[in-house]
């Protein structure tokens, strides 16, 4: 843990930066509620770099995805949080995202496109380069790209008719 700390909560205190300035989840909080989640699993053999920012991703995802959700339900269902994402990673062209709607999102794409919404999830809640992202998932840089390319268009689409309907 000591040699990812720093990272991690650099990458916490990137997503939090995001967020509303109201926000009540601190970087460390984030960082240590993804570490808990990532010793409790037993069976992991860390293969490199990507694969534990890979799952540290998908830890991350969920908790900011349940502190989205309670934050919901306190206000009695009315405004969900928004974060906002990165130039490089930006699915809605540089408005505020919704979180919720973008982990619904991409449950949706993960159905249609296993591989690309991998690649949001790893790009987004991971951090990770897209040269890192090929050597995780084991396909070319080029291939990659392409599906990252098509799933922000898809995600736009997708959550774009989701605020029209």
């Amino acid at each position: 843990m000591p040699l990812v700390y720093d990272e991690l909560r650099a990458l916490a205190q990137s997503y939090l930066n995001r967020e509303r300035p109201d926000h009540t989840l601190q970087a460390t909080a984030l960082v240590h509620d993804a570490y808990v989640r990532l010793i409790r699993q037993e069976d992991v053999e860390w293969k490199n770099r990507a694969h534990f920012f890979a799952v540290a991703a998908q830890a991350i995802r969920r908790i900011l995805v349940d502190h989205a959700r309670g934050h919901q339900r306190q206000k009695r269902g009315g405004g969900r949080e928004r974060v906002r994402l990165d130039e490089d990673v930006a699915v809605l062209d540089e408005r505020d995202i919704d979180l919720i709607a973008l982990d619904e999102a991409l449950e949706k794409l993960a159905h249609l496109r296993e591989r690309q919404a991998r690649i949001v999830e790893l790009r987004f809640f991971g951090g990770l380069e897209l040269k890192e992202v090929a050597e995780f998932l084991g396909v070319s840089p080029r291939t990659v790209t392409g599906d990252w390319q098509m799933a922000r268009a898809w995600l736009r689409r997708e959550m774009r008719d989701d605020t029209t309907a």
